[in-house]
C-alpha cells in the first residue's frame, strides 16, 4: 500500500509544471543593449572627471535649451507610460493619441538639443579645432551620443506607433510596446543623469 502511495506522489510531482524564471528573448536583448549603453556613459563620465582634474578646464553655464529639453523628455515619459496603460486596458484610441504625442515630444527634444548646441557655438564653445576646450568637447560628445540613442528610440517608437495604428498593439500583444516603453524611460533617465552630471561637474 505504501509503495502505491509513493508511486502516486511521484506521478503527481512529474505532472506538476515546474516554475521557471524566463524573459522574452527580445526583452533580454534589449536589457543587454541598455547595460552596454550604461557602461559607455559610465566610462565617459569617469574620463570627464579625470580630464577635468588635469586642469585647463573651461567653466561655463549649460544652455537654457537643455533645461527645456529636460522638461520635454520628462513629459514624454509620462505620455509613454499613459500609452502603455491605455494599451493594457484596450483603450486603443488613447493609445494612438499618446503615442503620437510621445513621438512629437521626442522630435521636440532633439530640436531643443540642437538649439543648445547653437547657443554653445555662439559663445565660442566648439567641438574640436579652433578655440575649443576639452570641457566643451565633452559636452558635445556626451549630449550628442545621447541624441543618437534617442533617434534610435524615435525609430522604435515610430514602428510601434505604426503597429498601434493598425490595431496590432493591445492587451494581448504588448511585447513591442513593453520594450519601447522600457527603452524610452531609460533614455529619459539617462538624459536626467547626464544633465545633472554636467551641471554638478561643470
Amino acid at each position: 500500500m505504501a509503495q502505491k502511495i509513493e508511486l502516486t506522489n511521484v506521478g503527481n510531482l512529474a505532472e506538476e509544471p515546474q516554475e521557471t524564471l524566463s524573459m522574452h528573448p527580445k526583452k533580454f536583448a534589449l536589457w543587454l543593449f541598455i547595460v552596454s549603453i550604461l557602461m559607455v556613459f559610465a566610462a565617459m563620465s569617469s574620463a570627464y572627471i579625470v580630464r577635468k582634474g588635469d586642469g585647463n578646464w573651461l567653466e561655463f553655464e549649460m544652455p537654457q535649451a537643455f533645461w527645456v529639453s529636460s522638461a520635454i523628455i520628462l513629459v514624454s515619459s509620462i505620455s509613454m507610460q499613459w500609452a502603455h496603460r491605455a494599451a493594457k486596458k484596450d483603450n486603443l484610441g488613447t493609445l494612438k493619441i499618446t503615442m503620437l504625442v510621445t513621438f512629437a515630444l521626442g522630435v521636440a527634444f532633439i530640436v531643443a538639443q540642437y538649439m543648445g548646441w547653437q547657443d554653445l557655438q555662439e559663445r565660442r564653445i566648439w567641438l574640436g579645432g579652433g578655440m575649443s576646450n576639452p570641457a566643451g568637447s565633452f559636452v558635445y560628445v556626451m549630449t550628442g551620443l545621447h541624441v543618437f540613442h534617442l533617434v534610435t528610440g524615435i525609430v522604435f517608437l515610430l514602428l510601434v506607433l505604426i503597429a498601434s495604428l493598425r490595431d496590432e498593439v493591445h492587451s494581448k500583444a504588448m511585447t513591442r510596446l513593453d520594450m519601447c516603453t522600457t527603452y524610452w524611460h531609460f533614455l529619459d533617465f539617462l538624459w536626467i543623469y547626464l544633465f545633472a552630471f554636467l551641471l554638478l561637474n561643470q
